[in-house]
């Protein structure tokens, strides 16, 4: 049973880099973006920033996807999908979903062309909307951690 343990402790690991990124992201390096903390140049700034995290990100995610599979398939949890008690669950799996689809298909071939087009011509407008969607996913991602602890250690709201 080791290897259940090992991979717990990989995916929380993996989640870390990643939501903590996602934090550090938006409460740190979008507001000195729009600030103009960083230069004049706040495309040029966000993508110094962005170009070399987004690896990260996309790693993490991947091993996140990958040890929570294993520890699904290894702990047989299958059943847990079937009942709203395990909400959190549903909650991993949709959260992880939507950082898959946004690193893995909407960054690369939807955003970086049209949000480059964007804030060249109205930098200010979207900076804001980028910085409101990271908050988003931040507040997704803090509730689900914190229904993912708490469910794990048998707590349930239903």
């Amino acid at each position: 049973m080791y290897d259940v343990v090992i991979a717990r402790a990989l995916h929380i690991f993996f989640v870390v880099i990643w939501i903590g990124g996602v934090s550090m992201a938006t409460t740190v390096v979008l507001p000195a973006v729009r600030r103009g903390e960083l230069g004049d140049d706040r495309l040029s700034a966000f993508h110094a920033i962005e170009h070399r995290f987004v690896w990260q990100a996309r790693a993490a995610v991947i091993a996140t996807g990958m040890t929570g599979l294993y520890m699904v398939w290894r702990l047989d949890l299958w059943e847990r999908f079937h009942s709203v008690a395990f909400w959190w669950m549903h909650a991993m799996v949709c959260l992880w979903l939507l950082f898959a689809f946004v690193l893995f298909v909407a960054e690369p071939l939807i955003l970086h062309r049209h949000f480059r087009a964007w804030a060249i011509k109205r930098p200010a407008t979207a900076f804001a909307w980028l910085h409101r969607a990271h908050w988003g996913l931040l507040l997704l991602s803090a509730v689900t951690i914190l229904g993912a602890v708490a469910g794990s250690h048998g707590w349930s709201i239903f």
